[in-house]
């Protein structure tokens, strides 16, 4: 029976204890973030020593707390400086004897591809590489399909790489959708009495309102430009509804968010669109909101967390298709989708939520279990090939040396 994640092998039984290696830029919020926390506790779960190399962030404590040793790197720096970590990760490669390094973002992956084959072949680590975004098309991208295993999140991003980077990538491409936990995304929940309270309190304007909320960091190719004219248009006939943009503001942003709050003003939109900012309560949100929407669409997302976060708490979503969203809304909510870039279909949608709410479907394809799962045995897979190829690799439950 076919499934939404397309075919994956998958190993019987675990190969042995394996040493992984997620390399990101930083670990601070964000899907891809969350998904390296989310595999790093599957590793350790399952016996596995999972390690993760970042600039650091918010949620280091988290891969810590779980079990996963972290080492503060520069790792997603842009600069030409960046490969002077090229020995320093052969070389803690090779002391650890590191089974895997799974690059998620481009200047990780040159650090990886690089040091990786630095390293003897005995010993050599398998490189895996998960396609998270349709990044520009150029060489300097290519290395996101230049693992020895390459991992997609969705159909999306599937087609993306086959386009494109033919040349590089291996010939499957195991398609790993991210997943949310429905012990905690799930239609029966409820935001507590205390944290209603507190909303209530501090956002007084809101009472009475229906709210639909955007969700993600302020960068332009979210589509908040998209979102404000939905909110303009929707207003037209609703004039009880109200905007809410849920997302950090990164310090190289400050221009766009300026250029966003100005069009806000603009369009006599202050008082009826709010800015909430980076939240850790992005759950209770989405569940106050009586709407979400996805208005992602150059280029579009690769796959669409929130989109899947809302859903799986009941929270009906508007988003483009013919991208990831548009992936996960043809499984849970066909309704939702709109064309990319229709601001009409999607305020006209929105309308015809707000006054019926949709039939969502429960989440049964996408869930944590399933998602780390995969990810642990796409790395299984590429390990037991290495070692049909290397007999003489040493094993991970021999003793290892640190790296300085």
């Amino acid at each position: 029976m076919s499934t939404p994640h397309g075919p994956s092998p998958l190993p019987s039984r675990p190969l042995r204890r394996l040493i992984v290696v997620q390399l990101v830029p930083e670990m601070q919020a964000g899907g891809v973030e969350r998904g390296t926390v989310e595999t790093a506790a599957g590793l350790v779960a399952q016996g596995h020593r999972s390690i993760v190399i970042s600039a650091g962030g918010g949620l280091v404590r988290e891969l810590i707390d779980h079990g996963t040793e972290h080492y503060d790197w520069p790792i997603g720096r842009k600069s030409l400086a960046t490969l002077r970590l090229v020995r320093r990760l052969a070389k803690f490669a090779r002391l650890n004897r590191v089974d895997v390094l799974h690059a998620r973002s481009r200047v990780p992956a040159w650090v990886a591809l690089l040091a990786q084959r630095s390293v003897p072949r005995a010993i050599r680590p398998k490189l895996v590489t998960t396609v998270h975004g349709l990044y520009s098309v150029n060489r300097y991208s290519s290395v996101m399909a230049r693992g020895d295993a390459v991992a997609v999140i969705s159909e999306t991003a599937e087609r993306y790489v086959r386009k494109h980077y033919g040349k590089w990538h291996p010939a499957a491409l195991p398609r790993v959708y991210r997943g949310v936990d429905p012990a905690v995304f799930h239609p029966a929940a409820t935001p507590s009495p205390e944290w209603t309270a507190q909303f209530e309190a501090e956002h007084p304007q809101l009472a009475n309102k229906r709210l639909v909320a955007i969700v993600g960091r302020l960068t332009r190719c979210k589509g908040h430009r998209d979102f404000l004219s939905v909110i303009e248009r929707l207003r037209q006939t609703r004039p009880d509804v109200a905007g809410l943009v849920i997302g950090g503001e990164h310090p190289r942003k400050a221009r766009y968010a300026a250029e966003l709050r100005d069009a806000v003003a603009s369009r006599g939109l202050s008082e009826h669109v709010h800015f909430l900012g980076h939240r850790s309560d992005v759950r209770e949100l989405m569940l106050r909101s009586d709407a979400v929407v996805s208005c992602t669409a150059d280029p579009p997302e690769a796959f669409g967390r929130t989109v899947l976060e809302a859903l799986s708490l009941g929270t009906p979503v508007v988003g483009y298709d013919g991208s990831g969203p548009g992936e996960i809304l043809a499984h849970l909510c066909p309704e939702g989708r709109v064309p990319a870039g229709d601001i009409e279909a999607m305020a006209t949608r929105l309308d015809a939520f707000l006054a019926q709410p949709p039939a969502i479907a429960a989440n049964t394809p996408f869930t944590l279990d399933e998602m780390v799962r995969r990810e642990i045995a796409i790395y299984e897979q590429v390990v037991q090939t290495a070692t049909l190829h290397c007999p003489r690799r040493v094993h991970a439950s021999e003793p290892v040396r640190r790296a300085a």
